[in-house]
């Protein structure tokens, strides 16, 4: 595929944002409780000054390096600033422990690190016995910096003063550099998340961010005046699509918020246009939501709840421009002035235009509710191996049940045994130092199996996805085995934060439980139950009995289908502690690891299975600061009543 036009790379396309887009504002950072704004044309100038400092510190073409912090516009500019020197950006994840860094640095070979502030510096430091290719520490926040040795230590406003003082040394160097940068140059690194194993380096090009941040802004008709929230990890391949690929793509604004805590704060000021969450941010914000009306007055409920509805009952259909009757629309109007607008503009989504939820499937539940307030929440399927996108949903075209048909330039087929395989433009270019791999999971013809299973429906061709195909199983008698279906309507429900479901090769399906600490807590204060901890809360018989009332009604709507009604909940428990990426339970994406967790409390599953009414379990876990401790506990395993499937329903009828 020939390039597009003379834009052959991230820098070509941040050159021309600065010509025609000068005095538009490229990115804002909120510090200290301040906007402050860089037009394409400032940022261009920050990132070019950045680019001659890196060359000043000897960066080399090839060279691999790495980017820890939060989402910051100074640690965008530095990943394009050393894609003009030749060199590859390597972002990683913030809230890594220094293991986690330790391998990726140590299998990149990175020799500059660009770090946030001084916790990402400590990390580094306290690994560096084992990083002899690391020679350069940059760090962007001076506070709490002054006496570190500085012999191979660099703030990054010092290297971008070198760059502005050293221009005419290296003004002419860095202009070879970036004339040599070509459509299938590398223009980023981007490590898996080890879901199954060692993260894998995906090596993707200009041509794959390029290509797909075009098709994609285009399928959406993305613009220069959209406003995005880079607040997901810089090493997720999507934050780097979104924040770099389409941002320079459109020449649309990236706003980056004070930290974590203030995420939602900012949203709300910012009002993005374009929004992107994994779908447990739209469940902590929609447990926020449900929380905030348990405790709303009586005539405020009664609202809400008569108003809600009818937004679900006509509002898809509204935002879709289906026909609905003027009595309905009229309601639904009442409704958005009184209930559905003043609720958007608490979640901060009063100007979304284009929202996508992906990473996994999200409740129908919860991406009903979304849509039904009028806010265009759609779905898509992608991995960081296409460079996000394989399939979109188009407008009007939105359900919960698929995620869409092939992206632009996407090409999608089902293999005999149900897996998933694409190619596209987007398609990765290999795994780093990883030839096996990469072969096996991309053939000579460029299909690249996705390791989900799924099926296109015939009659609309959007394709449905099952589950992971290393998961999807058989029950002991058979019947399909699909957990994800199961655990993703468990967690509709506010007070599940996460479930996992086990029945693989069994005769019967239990799970494991993790409560919601914020919307049972409050639940808990509403009916004077004391507790002091999770652990304590966990245990309580009184959230038993609620978790089971919501372990039966989601074995009602699974014996709904056919297909699955398998895979209702005989047994469960609920976990004694939170699943944890500290304790490897979890990715850093917030993907189950169910091997491990299967290993790691086999006897609770043990217990589940031979009918045992407790189990006393004693489990390690990893504190904030790095020690290793152990907690114990005797866990309740608790029945749950199945429903007869609607087959036999129909039979008895």
């Amino acid at each position: 595929m020939a390039a597009t036009d003379e834009f052959t790379s991230i820098p070509a396309l941040l050159a021309r944002n600065a010509r025609i887009h000068a005095a538009k504002p490229a990115w804002r950072e909120k510090e200290f409780g301040i906007w402050q704004a860089w037009t394409w044309a400032e940022g261009a100038t920050e990132i070019r000054a950045l680019a001659l400092g890196f060359l000043a510190l000897g960066l080399n073409r090839g060279d691999h390096v790495a980017v820890i912090g939060r989402n910051r516009p100074a640690l965008y500019w530095s990943m394009v600033a050393a894609q003009m020197c030749g060199a590859v950006p390597v972002p990683l994840y913030q809230d890594a422990t220094g293991e986690e860094m330790a391998y990726v640095l140590e299998h990149c070979g990175a020799r500059f690190v660009i770090a946030g502030d001084q916790e990402q510096v400590d990390k580094v430091l306290e690994i560096q016995d084992r990083l002899p290719n690391v020679e350069q520490i940059v760090y962007v926040d001076k506070r709490g910096m002054r006496k570190y040795d500085h012999a191979q230590m660099n703030a990054l406003a010092d290297v971008e003063a070198e760059g502005k003082a050293g221009h005419n040394r290296f003004d002419a160097e860095l202009d070879r550099r970036i004339a040599e940068l070509t459509y299938d140059s590398t223009c980023v690194m981007l490590y898996t998340s080890g879901t199954t194993g060692k993260p894998k380096g995906v090596v993707l090009s200009n041509r794959n961010i390029i290509e797909t941040s075009k098709n994609s802004a285009t399928f959406d008709g993305l613009q220069a005046g959209d406003d995005v929230l880079a607040y997901l990890p810089m090493a997720w391949v999507g934050d780097f699509i979104f924040s770099v690929g389409q941002a320079m793509w459109t020449g649309f604004c990236v706003n980056c918020p004070e930290s974590a805590a203030t995420m939602m704060t900012d949203l709300r000021e910012i009002g993005p246009t374009y929004f992107f969450a994994p779908p447990r941010v739209f469940e902590g914000q929609l447990t926020q939501v449900m929380i905030r009306m348990e405790d709303a007055g009586r005539v405020k409920k009664a609202m809400f709840d008569h108003y809600m509805k009818v937004a679900r009952r006509v509002g898809p259909d509204i935002l879709d421009g289906k026909p609905v009757s003027l009595g309905d629309r009229i309601a639904y109007w009442i409704g958005d002035k009184l209930v559905y607008g003043p609720l958007k503009n608490t979640l901060g989504f009063s100007r979304v235009r284009v929202g996508y939820t992906a990473g996994e499937a999200i409740g129908p539940e919860i991406f009903d509710f979304y849509r039904s307030l009028g806010i265009n929440l759609k779905q898509l399927y992608g991995q960081t191996e296409a460079s996000v996108f394989i399939t979109q949903q188009p407008d009007g075209q939105v359900r919960s049940d698929t995620v869409g048909v092939p992206s632009p330039g996407v090409e999608v087929r089902i293999a005999e045994n149900g897996e998933v395989f694409y190619r596209s433009p987007g398609t990765f270019v290999t795994y780093f130092k990883n030839p096996e791999s990469t072969a096996s999971t991309k053939d000579a013809e460029g299909w690249v199996a996705t390791g989900d299973a799924g099926f296109f429906e015939p009659d609309t061709g959007h394709l449905r996805i099952i589950d992971r195909a290393k998961d999807v199983g058989k029950m002991a008698d058979g019947r399909l085995f699909a957990p994800k279906y199961v655990e993703n309507k468990l967690k509709f429900y506010p007070s599940i934060l996460e479930a996992v479901v086990f029945g693989n090769g069994r005769d019967r399906c239990t799970a494991f439980i993790n409560i919601d600490l914020t919307a049972v807590g409050n639940w808990a204060e509403r009916n004077n139950i004391a507790y002091s901890s999770y652990q304590e809360l966990a245990g309580h018989p009184q959230v038993y009995d609620m978790i089971r009332g919501h372990v039966e009604e989601v074995n009602r709507s699974v014996a709904a289908d056919p297909i699955l009604a398998g895979c209702q909940l005989h047994r469960f428990c609920i976990l004694h502690k939170e699943l944890d990426a500290d304790d490897g339970e979890m990715t850093r994406t917030r993907k189950v690891r169910r091997n491990i967790i299967s290993e790691k409390f086999a006897d609770l599953i043990a217990g589940l299975y031979d009918g045992a009414d407790s189990v006393y379990t004693e489990t390690e876990v990893t504190y904030e600061d790095g020690r290793k401790g152990a907690i114990r506990a005797t866990v309740k395993m608790m029945d749950a009543a199945v429903a007869a499937p609607v087959s036999d329903r129909r039979v008895a009828a």
